[in-house]
């Protein structure tokens, strides 16, 4: 012990210096001047809001991803101490001095600066030169696209560095699978590839794309392992266990976490939840959660309710009656019974509640003890303003005529007799002797003479209607769907037999207390549900754009404009890496099928360990580019330029690869392979040549004349020259 203080003490360290100056490098071509401009760029207009929704802590639903991101977004203004107080209201607004601009940009820019050094480890896991590394490195680092969406509150640069962490630490997996397998290091790289690819979805739906292609190069040599007969069967069990949790269990509870997380945080009510259920509404401080706290909780014989539809679509509405009534004869020279509106309408109103009579009593009040209304029971609905019946016959419905109209009964002598028992059926019961419970239980009213089901329609009303929804009477019933399930949102016992009180006693607020919490579980599937069935109102935008016109950069996005001066941002590609990237894809898929055939042909011109780390490369890099660009052909919502830039990364990574493998194994001499790499230097001095002078549209410091500007759209400059010529 004592020997060993007599010597200092020594620590060595590898420094890869290639990976300390491409870092540097990458910190200081985004993070410089983040700050300008000190206005609202493009979709910072979106984002901003909701990262002051997350600092007042108020509910918001964004159905463009799950929450992670914009939690990121969030993190950087809590700790640049943003309290909220900004109005997002356009594109180039001033940023006012409670904004930390820089702070809000921090992360993003982080992200895209450390997917510089991330694109040369890939390579250099993969196996290629430290030269192919260095290249693949400084094309993200030059890429004029890249550095504009990274220095931005945007989340594509939080993307794509998770993309690429998930494909670095798989490599690094894989490649300690090889000599050191259950090692500290093995298990560390296993753990890590789940968490990235878990963050990547969490950020936009879109990383489930690099998602699959994990799992999908991990399923492959799984299934090599499988049949490695050196291993024991304990062995090879212990493997796919492993396999199975860090890329299967991992992401999906870290997936519950980061909502679960936004839960906790968004604990107050706000304009976004009113597409959610009352359970779920109620479950947040605030609105209506002050409005129906205290209710009761089991429905009785006498109870006024509020009754929702579940549905929600296009409104959130409530089952609503007035004085007016149906039209003698319609627009298309239908007739009606003339009997009293019954309509959805998508605000809270007084002529919004009903009272659960029992058909054999006469009393519109709640008995004592109260008699609770379950499963099966048959019901009337009384309208609490006018006192008449929830009714439905066989004529036919104002817009939709193959369904039963529903009224208020009216009785005007004639022979049409009122039929208005309907049967409570509860669609989530757990018995069939359940009872009828506020904001939790979803029902559906049967008609018990026409089997009919009590539905919104969706339609709206001519203005006779005041253009409220219509509901009415399912004949034909398709199974169970959300538009004819109701929920009794607000809820008071009845204690007003006579008309004139009991109408007072509908405008007075309810009373008693009783808890109501969902569970985080209930709450996560509603939320995931919604975010991914809610369907914005996409409408064509100035500067969308279709995935054909991504690779060949025939679009760029104007993201800020100078106030004063001719100052301006626009997301644009540099030309030379886009194609070069796109002629690199084709050349990889070429070579890959002419040594496939060679090979089956017994013609080896790779070793076997070029070979797999040629199929590797091309699996990782290729696939990726694929699987996160065709989807978007698919896709029925409006598309930007941006949403290339994932797809693009992978492409830039296989760039330098198909580069040395020309240089290496189709350059025969050494004269060849000089004038080739002599290529390539030119080929990089003019990528570098072209992100320079592209530096003033990435960075929008420098004021432009028109000329100068139209110059720089390369587009339009090539189209301008043919005309000429």
């Amino acid at each position: 012990m004592l020997g060993c203080l007599k010597r200092p003490v020594m620590v060595t360290a590898d420094v890869n210096l290639n990976l300390v100056v491409l870092t540097a490098a990458g910190l200081l071509s985004r993070l410089w001047r983040l700050t300008y401009p000190r206005a609202v760029v493009f979709d910072e207009v979106y984002y901003g809001v909701f990262i002051s929704l997350y600092m007042k802590r108020t509910f918001f639903i964004d159905n463009s991803g799950p929450p992670f991101g914009h939690m990121l977004l969030a993190l950087g203004g809590y700790l640049g101490g943003f309290d909220g107080n900004f109005l997002w209201n356009r594109i180039g607004e001033e940023y006012t001095s409670n904004v930390p601009v820089w702070s809000l940009r921090l992360l993003p820019a982080l992200a895209g600066a450390l997917s510089v050094p991330m694109a040369y480890q890939i390579v250099s896991e993969l196996h290629f030169s430290h030269c192919a590394a260095m290249g693949a490195a400084l094309l993200v680092l030059m890429e004029n696209a890249l550095i504009t969406q990274a220095r931005l509150m945007l989340m594509e640069s939080l993307l794509i560095f998770f993309n690429l962490l998930a494909v670095l630490s798989y490599l690094k997996f894989f490649n300690c699978q090889r000599h050191s397998p259950f090692s500290l290091c093995w298990w560390l790289w296993l753990m890590l590839t789940g968490v990235a690819c878990s963050c990547a979805v969490g950020i936009k739906y879109m990383g489930i794309f690099t998602y699959f292609l994990v799992l999908g190069v991990a399923a492959v040599h799984a299934w090599q392992l499988i049949g490695d007969q050196t291993l024991t069967n304990v062995c090879v069990c212990c493997h796919l266990l492993a396999r199975a949790v860090a890329l299967l269990v991992i992401p999906v509870v870290l997936y519950l976490l980061f909502f679960y997380v936004h839960l906790m945080l968004l604990y107050r009510s706000g304009p976004h939840d009113q597409v959610m259920s009352s359970a779920f509404q109620a479950s947040l401080e605030g609105g209506l959660a002050r409005i129906t706290q205290g209710q009761p909780l089991e429905v009785a014989f006498g109870s006024q309710v509020t009754l929702r539809n579940v549905f929600g679509k296009p409104l959130p509405c409530w089952l609503h009656s007035h004085q007016s009534t149906y039209p003698v004869i319609y627009e298309n020279g239908r007739g009606s019974s003339h009997q009293q509106q019954v309509t959805c309408y998508p605000f809270k109103d007084v002529n919004n509640w009903w009272i659960v009579k029992d058909p054999a009593r006469h009393p519109l009040v709640v008995s004592s003890p109260p008699r609770p209304v379950r499963h099966g029971d048959i019901v009337q609905l009384v309208h609490g303003m006018t006192t008449r019946f929830l009714n439905t016959h066989d004529v036919a419905a104002p817009l939709s005529p193959h369904s039963q109209e529903v009224s208020c009964y009216m009785d005007y002598n004639v022979s049409m007799p009122a039929q208005n028992l309907w049967r409570l059926d509860i669609v989530n019961r757990e018995s069939d002797r359940d009872v009828w419970k506020t904001i939790l239980s979803e029902v559906r009213f049967v008609h018990v003479n026409t089997s009919a089901i009590l539905k919104l329609s969706g339609a709206h009303l001519p203005d006779w209607g005041f253009r409220q929804l219509e509901v009415v009477g399912e004949k034909r019933s398709r199974g169970l769907h959300e538009s004819t399930v109701w929920t009794v949102e607000e809820h008071r016992y009845g204690n007003s037999q006579e008309q004139r009180e009991r109408e007072l006693e509908l405008h007075s607020p309810t009373h008693v207390d009783i808890s109501r919490n969902l569970s985080f579980m209930a709450r996560f599937s509603e939320l995931q549900w919604r975010m991914l069935t809610l369907r914005g109102e996409d409408s064509e935008h100035k500067y969308s754009s279709t995935p054909l016109e991504w690779v060949t950069l025939d679009s760029n996005i104007a993201y800020w404009l100078h106030p004063s001066t001719t100052a301006q941002i626009h997301l644009l590609g540099n030309v030379v890496i886009w194609a070069s990237a796109s002629l690199a894809t084709a050349a990889h898929a070429l070579l890959f099928l002419w040594h496939l055939l060679r090979r089956r042909r017994r013609a080896c011109d790779l070793p076997e360990d070029a070979w797999h780390r040629w199929v590797l490369a091309g699996a990782l890099c290729t696939g990726g580019w694929a699987l996160n660009y065709l989807p978007f052909f698919f896709m029925e919502k409006t598309l930007f330029l941006y949403h290339y830039l994932p797809a693009l990364t992978f492409q830039i990574l296989l760039l330098p690869l198909v580069l040395q493998h020309i240089s290496d194994h189709l350059c025969r001499s050494g004269l060849q392979r000089s004038l080739f790499s002599a290529l390539v230097v030119a080929w990089y001095s003019s990528a570098c040549h072209v992100s320079s002078t592209l530096r003033p549209l990435t960075y929008g410091d420098k004021s432009l004349s028109a000329d100068e500007l139209q110059a720089l759209r390369w587009k339009d400059s090539w189209d301008i020259l043919i005309r000429k010529y």
